[in-house]
């Protein structure tokens, strides 16, 4: 599983917890738009610094960073490098 993938199941994971159902694109903002809630925010991150190494001590913290798959991909390729 790639993991672009890996991520639209762990946020598909946390609607799911919510009663949320709908479809999401990759481009959805689940944060922002109110779908997640910022306690969903936090286990986004130990998510992302459990999975694929983002250190956010690093890099600061910003939801806009975590908002949508789109956003999650653009972050971990930019650490990556």
């Amino acid at each position: 599983m790639d993991h672009r993938e890996e991520i639209r199941k762990y946020l598909r994971e946390l609607l799911l917890q919510k009663g949320d159902k709908q479809p999401f694109a990759d481009d959805t903002s689940l944060l922002l738009g109110g779908r997640l809630a910022s306690v969903d925010a936090v286990e986004i991150v130990v998510f992302l610094e459990e999975k694929f190494g983002v250190n956010f001590s690093d890099i600061g913290f910003d939801q806009t960073l975590i908002d949508s798959v789109d956003a999650i991909d653009s972050l971990i390729q930019t650490v990556k490098k």
